[in-house]
């Protein structure tokens, strides 16, 4: 009987402690879905991001020469995609669209319907698209390769701020090529539907020039124009700020890059519906 007493004791006690144990463990963990966990991570880390750009930027030494190649590595090196890019979309909206007003007999419009959607719409955010894939996932390589060979480390071991000096020029660069790319995308865009429609088509090329600026106001150049600037932020900063957090060695580098291009992506595609509403 004690011994029977004993060890129905022992159990008891045994099993009050794991149960303290599983509290106290199940304390510690999250309320919140890993992926909402995730998401508020990412988001917290791009606003932090964001404000350390805004605050370092007019501090000084200024890196000119930085800022130089960045703009010739997003802006120059991209404008050959980027031009072929609207090149065709150009081509095949005035292909798309000469074949549907040929039906109401509003074919002379053609130059209109191309002007306006490259101009306010489609130029910047292929454009941007194009340079977040092309220009955002190098930034997050870049960073996320420094990251994990401790150059970064390095760098704030020297008293130098990582964000200053790496993240600010990258940033700054996209921002003010962003703007001149569409602007080429624009005029390459409404050349491509003057190609399809008066030398494949036959339409009247005085008819398509006229419409294509007729009904464009300046609010409409510069709404595009804004939203490629908008954008540049954007994917700058996210390519950045995937690279700067990049973990786990060279795999975790290829995690870093592939996720600079979905999300920048993502938010572009979401900031174009917001800025579209704001400025229309």
């Amino acid at each position: 009987m004690e011994a029977h007493a004993v060890t129905g004791s022992a159990a008891a006690g045994t099993a009050g402690a794991s149960g303290e144990s599983g509290e106290a463990g199940g304390g510690g963990s999250s309320l919140l879905p890993a992926a909402v966990e995730r998401f508020l991570l990412q988001m917290g880390r791009f606003v932090h991001m964001l404000g350390r750009v805004f605050a370092w930027t007019p501090r000084p030494p200024y890196d000119l020469r930085e800022l130089l190649r960045q703009m010739v590595k997003v802006g120059v090196s991209s404008t050959p995609v980027v031009a072929l890019t609207a090149l065709f979309t150009g081509m095949v909206l005035a292909l798309q669209t000469f074949t549907v007003l040929k039906r109401v007999n509003a074919e002379s419009y053609v130059g209109s319907v191309v002007g306006l959607s490259m101009v306010r719409e489609l130029a910047a955010v292929l454009s941007s698209l194009i340079v977040a894939g092309r220009a955002g996932s190098a930034m997050g390589a870049e960073l996320g390769t420094m990251r994990v060979t401790e150059q970064i480390d390095a760098l704030e071991v020297m008293a130098t701020d990582p964000i200053h000096y790496l993240v600010v020029p990258r940033v700054w660069a996209t921002v003010l090529m962003m703007p001149l790319l569409v602007a080429l995308a624009d005029g390459i865009g409404i050349f491509g539907g003057y190609v399809v429609s008066v030398v494949l088509m036959g339409s009247n090329p005085v008819s398509y020039l006229n419409t294509s600026f007729q009904f464009m106001k300046l609010n409409d150049l510069l709404s595009g124009l804004i939203k490629a600037a908008v954008f540049g932020l954007l994917l700058a900063t996210i390519g950045c700020q995937q690279g700067f957090y990049t973990t786990g060695g060279a795999e975790g580098v290829g995690r870093s890059t592939t996720a600079a291009v979905v999300l920048a992506s993502i938010a572009i595609l979401a900031a174009d519906f917001f800025l579209t509403r704001l400025l229309f």
